[in-house]
């Protein structure tokens, strides 16, 4: 495809946002490095919304394949996908969705010794991880590089959102872990591991709704426009409940 044709292709697929976003903003959409840690439930959703919101340079981190027990969840799964790399199958997404989207992929568990060299130059990290020490590593990282963290967890029927920046109390902070302030040595992680729960019971929409509204925290920075949640605010979903959102202050 030559280059103009892209750009025609591109303003196309966003056509109904144009009455939302200026052209600036949309460019900002266009023009940014988001990356996303995580290819799972809360990930997937996040990768597909960006992706259909035209960012076109998304990095996606995540060491896991698919199994069957993904598919009540996470949209990138199926049954053709079980026993393959979730970052190979979610970049193949992404370039069916809109081949122009420049995907970096990961396929790594994300660590104190490479967890710079991957996020650096992006403009915002989204969190859909699911474990505390990867959580505190990609936390302290961001905070380094003065980028915005846009954190988001589920457990059964509820879900969390908020954001962290050099403005805001940190992660470990905000949650009152017993990392705070310290290394992470084998005692520190020690701690970490007794407090960490054993993996979360979850029906399928909630960590879906976790990386959409993450997804718009995004564009919010993005077009710098509307009103970002930070900590400690924290939004909080349960939609077992009558009135399921409500912001609270951790």
């Amino acid at each position: 495809m030559s280059g103009n044709y892209d750009e025609k292709i591109y303003w196309e697929m966003i056509n109904r946002q144009k009455e939302i976003l200026n052209k600036k903003e949309q460019s900002n959409l266009k023009n940014s490095t988001i990356a996303v840690i995580g290819c799972g439930g809360i990930g997937g959703a996040a990768i597909e919304m960006l992706t259909r919101m035209g960012v076109s340079h998304i990095k996606i981190v995540d060491k896991d394949k698919f199994d069957i027990t993904n598919i009540n969840r996470q949209l990138m799964s199926s049954l053709d996908s079980v026993g393959r790399e979730k970052t190979e199958v979610t970049k193949e997404k992404i370039h069916s969705i809109n081949p122009l989207v420049n995907v970096e992929t990961f396929n790594i568990e994300l660590n104190k010794d490479n967890v710079r060299r991957i996020l650096k130059d992006s403009k915002i990290i989204v969190d859909a991880l699911d474990n505390l020490e990867s959580r505190i590593i990609t936390s302290r990282c961001a905070l380094e590089l003065d980028i915005p963290f846009v954190h988001g967890a589920i457990h059964g029927t509820m879900g969390q959102i908020t954001t962290f920046t050099k403005k805001t109390p940190t992660y470990e902070e905000t949650f009152k872990l017993p990392s705070y302030g310290k290394d992470l040595n084998p005692e520190v992680l020690n701690k970490l591991k007794k407090i960490t729960r054993s993996v979360p019971p979850v029906i399928g929409p909630i960590p879906n709704i976790v990386g959409c509204i993450q997804s718009f925290e995004v564009i919010k920075m993005l077009i710098k426009r509307g009103t970002v949640i930070t900590a400690p605010d924290i939004l909080v979903f349960d939609l077992m409940k009558k009135n399921p959102f409500s912001i609270v202050k951790f």
